[in-house]
């Protein structure tokens, strides 16, 4: 067992199959796909790694070759994986992902009985959470099976430990029984953590009290906008941090003193797969090394502008000097 521990990551894993011709339709895709490890918590473990946390993931892989694939892959990256389980009774989740920029990245999901679906509280139990600074849940991991109970688990022991609590939205509208369960777990859920992570649309997701336009990729009406203000504006009063992810914006900081925009980085976008995920990484790292909110934030935004000019996900996530070699160019 590690004597220190930067982060834990609880949720999905899977192996991402990427295409290799950019700008093709899957009915056009002639070279192939790249395969790597994705899933927003993963990739989190992965991004801090590579930003040099001593991360464990807790995920669960199946009784299969894919499994092998993930607990090697991520192991090679520096994730602590010892407290990976395999669960038998499902199978190791595959993604896979079209590229055609700027705007289309088309994702289908192989999750029908997925293995970390089975994560339980006994595999929180083997964790050594007291060890650890921070917690990163997701909000996928409270769609359904036991994933949901232990990660709720998960929340209220390292509140007790006295860590950072983390969240990212992670909306995937597909994995919900329906649009307002999400909104019904992520209301009750919110205010008993310590930050929270999404996009404008997926707070709007999760204040609608009917079915939001981000549950069919639909933008946002400036109406729906002001919403999420007066939504966040309130849970802001409730927990430490709200940080709205902007795209190619930047990133907006919450608070009880009000808000703070960082400004991002305006660059030239091959995949927007993974941005997020990186910037929480970059986010996440920077904060839990002691920096102020806003400059980890602008860390985070780099990591995110860094991400999308790059092919892939997990394998597009920066490493340290790559970061500081971008932010010395925008000084």
């Amino acid at each position: 067992m590690p004597s220190a521990v930067d982060l834990v990551t609880i949720g999905r894993a899977n192996m991402d199959l990427y295409s290799r011709d950019i700008g093709a339709s899957f009915a056009d895709v002639p070279s192939g796909f790249d395969a790597m490890v994705g899933g927003s918590p993963t990739n989190i473990a992965i991004g801090t790694a590579r930003l040099g946390l001593t991360t464990i993931a807790l995920t669960a892989v199946g009784d299969d070759e894919i499994g092998s694939y993930v607990k090697a892959f991520l192991a090679r990256e520096g994730v602590i994986t010892d407290y990976i389980p395999t669960k038998p009774e499902g199978k190791t989740a595959v993604a896979i992902l079209g590229v055609m920029p700027p705007d289309r990245f088309p994702l289908i999901f192989y999750r029908d009985n997925a293995a970390d679906l089975y994560i339980d509280r006994a595999d929180v139990d083997q964790v050594p959470l007291a060890a650890a600074k921070a917690l990163l849940l997701s909000g996928n991991a409270f769609a359904k099976g036991p994933c949901r109970d232990a990660s709720l688990y998960a929340g209220e022991h390292a509140g007790t430990l006295g860590l950072t609590r983390f969240l990212d939205l992670d909306l995937r509208p597909d994995q919900w029984s329906s649009p307002g369960a999400f909104a019904d777990t992520m209301r009750r859920l919110l205010p008993s953590l310590d930050v929270v992570i999404g996009t404008e649309e997926e707070f709007h997701a999760a204040l609608s009290t009917g079915i939001s336009p981000a549950m069919s990729g639909q933008p946002l009406s400036a109406a729906e906008r002001a919403e999420v203000d007066d939504f966040v504006t309130d849970l802001a009063n409730t927990i430490e941090m709200v940080v709205v992810k902007r795209g190619s914006a930047g990133a907006s900081l919450v608070d009880r003193g009000g808000t703070h925009d960082i400004p991002g980085f305006p660059v030239e976008v091959v995949n927007t797969v993974g941005a997020g995920d990186s910037f929480a990484s970059g986010l996440i790292t920077r904060r839990l090394a002691g920096d102020s909110w806003p400059d980890a934030v602008r860390y985070g935004n780099a990591c995110g502008a860094i991400c999308v000019t790059r092919h892939g996900c997990s394998l597009a996530m920066p490493k340290p000097g790559e970061v500081e070699s971008f932010l010395e160019e925008w000084q």
